[in-house]
């Protein structure tokens, strides 16, 4: 089937697509995207077909409002006028539909039998409900269907018990929805289905949708969805980004999303969605820090957590090389963890910041955060840095050795890595690089120059150069900043934190400029 595609913004035709079944078209909300989806199921005239689980499961269409030719509305209108004596008064699509079925079903099985009675030879039928409950034991294995005095009723693996479809929650009748309602589209249908994740639950989503796919295989399937999920699910996909929409030229700015890319799909797309630049950094969505604060710090960006940091610059690289199509700008923060300065040029020249401390725990300890924070649970907010500045100082004294040897262990394996990457012709080889590389690198000499310039920062009081260096997951309990500032346990200082940062008080104006300045980006 060949879809027309509308007219673009610029007034450039759209042109056609051929060979796809599957199409999946998002936009942010305001796009225009269900309008370019009414446009192209337009085109596709006595071969569209909708469905909507929203739509079918609650009474919306109103009773003067015409069916679509087609739909399941019209067929059961058709049934309805065919059989007056047994005139059915459905509410909802959901229930009209299984209207049709149950009536279907006796159609069938009263024609096999006239002709048994008339001696024809005739095979018992197939009837659509019969595909129905064997779909949709596929999707759910463990319940069975069952047809009892011209009803529909359900069991679950272990229980007698028999009900009808008015136990079944909103996401069962989704699935029995839309298993029934694409048996009834047309031969050779464009089907549309608005939100196909709406009741369904992710763990069977994408099974449910193969499921239909490969059930009618001669149909072409247009998903209108928000699931980011659920469109790099569908393997033979074309993706369609609709932008913006022009209601006077009744005109989209689109773009067909190019296949292959490095980048995940579900990343890219959910990104797209927000036309903001973007901001990848590491940890996870729910639990980390970064996650929680940078989006405070950097409201102008979508913030995307990744995982780890070579995750975060490699999809920072990825993501600028197709930055001709997308026409995104994109950046990266990373922990400093043990960088020198040569590495963390080296990534500030491929957009990724490195903040001038350590991790994300040691931006929560910086001097204006600590301050703001004091200051809102009004307490002196010079007497409470006084003495978080001198609980980190003596933690660091103490550490001081071990911290060293772990910047040594760092460098080591970094120069390692970088220099082992060589053909080598023989072991021997092998050994003497080694040992070239051990007094290249000196260890030794290394360790102990750190070590005097950590006792440096520790005689001149440099908190900010301890900040930098100092990889201490404790420091925010074990500083007694939280109890300082009056709260009892740590997270309740970096909810403070956060909870400062969603409004739009000085304090708040005050740790945004504090974090920026640990950036190097402007102080206001």
């Amino acid at each position: 089937m060949e879809l027309q595609l509308p007219i673009r913004i610029d007034g450039r035709s759209g042109g056609t697509l051929r060979d796809t079944r599957q199409v999946t078209v998002i936009g942010a909300n305001g796009s225009g995207k269900s309008r370019f989806c009414n446009a192209l199921l337009k085109a596709c005239g006595d071969k569209a077909y909708r469905i909507s689980a929203l739509r079918a499961l609650i009474p919306i269409r109103s009773q003067d409002e015409k069916p679509l030719p087609g739909s399941i509305d019209a067929i059961f209108e058709r049934i309805n006028q065919l059989n007056p004596q047994v005139k059915n008064t459905a509410e909802t699509e959901f229930d009209r539909l299984s209207y049709v079925m149950l009536m279907d079903e006796f159609h069938d099985l009263m024609n096999y039998k006239t002709r048994l009675l008339i001696g024809e030879k005739a095979e018992f039928p197939k009837t659509k409900l019969d595909t129905l409950v064997k779909k949709w034991q596929q999707v759910f294995p463990k319940n069975k269907v069952l047809r009892e005095n011209g009803k529909l009723l359900f069991t679950t693996e272990g229980h007698d018990d028999k009900f009808t479809s008015l136990r079944l929650s909103d996401g069962e009748r989704a699935v029995l929805y839309y298993i029934g309602a694409v048996l009834y589209a047309m031969p050779d249908a464009v089907i549309l289905v608005d939100d196909p994740e709406t009741f369904i639950h992710h763990s069977i989503l994408q099974t449910l949708w193969n499921v239909i796919e490969e059930m009618r295989p001669d149909c072409t399937f247009i998903y209108n969805t928000h699931d980011v999920d659920f469109v790099s699910s569908r393997l033979d996909n074309q993706c369609i980004w609709v932008k913006a929409f022009d209601p006077e030229k009744k005109a989209w700015d689109y773009e067909l999303m190019p296949r292959g890319q490095e980048l995940s799909d579900a990343l890219y797309f959910d990104i797209l969605g927000s036309r903001k630049p973007v901001l990848f950094v590491e940890g996870d969505e729910r639990h980390s820090i970064d996650s929680r604060l940078y989006p405070l710090i950097f409201p102008e960006y979508t913030v995307k957590a990744l995982g780890s940091c070579d995750k975060v610059i490699e999809t920072v690289r990825s993501f600028n090389d197709l930055q001709s199509f997308h026409r995104l700008e994109s950046r990266g923060i990373v922990d400093r963890d043990r960088r020198n300065e040569k590495e963390v040029d080296y990534l500030l020249k491929r957009n990724i910041f490195v903040p001038n401390v350590a991790e994300i725990e040691n931006i929560l300890m910086l001097e204006g955060v600590i301050k703001a924070v004091a200051r809102h649970r009004h307490r002196n907010e010079d007497d409470v840095f006084a003495q978080v500045k001198a609980a980190v100082l003596k933690m660091f004294r103490r550490e001081v050795k071990s911290q060293a040897l772990e910047h040594v262990r760092h460098y080591v394996k970094r120069s390692v890595e970088m220099r082992i990457d060589m053909k080598f012709h023989s072991i021997s080889d092998v050994e003497e690089h080694m040992l070239d590389l051990v007094k290249e690198i000196n260890p030794r000499g290394m360790y102990e120059q750190l070590c005097r310039e950590f006792h440096d920062y520790l005689q001149q009081g440099d908190y900010m150069a301890v900040l930098r260096v100092f990889n201490y997951k404790q420091m925010i309990g074990d500083s007694n900043v939280s109890q300082l500032c009056g709260f009892h346990r740590k997270d309740d200082y970096i909810k403070a934190v956060l909870n400062i940062l969603k409004g739009d008080s000085a304090n708040a104006a005050d740790i945004r400029a504090a974090v920026k300045a640990c950036f190097g980006i402007d102080k206001k």
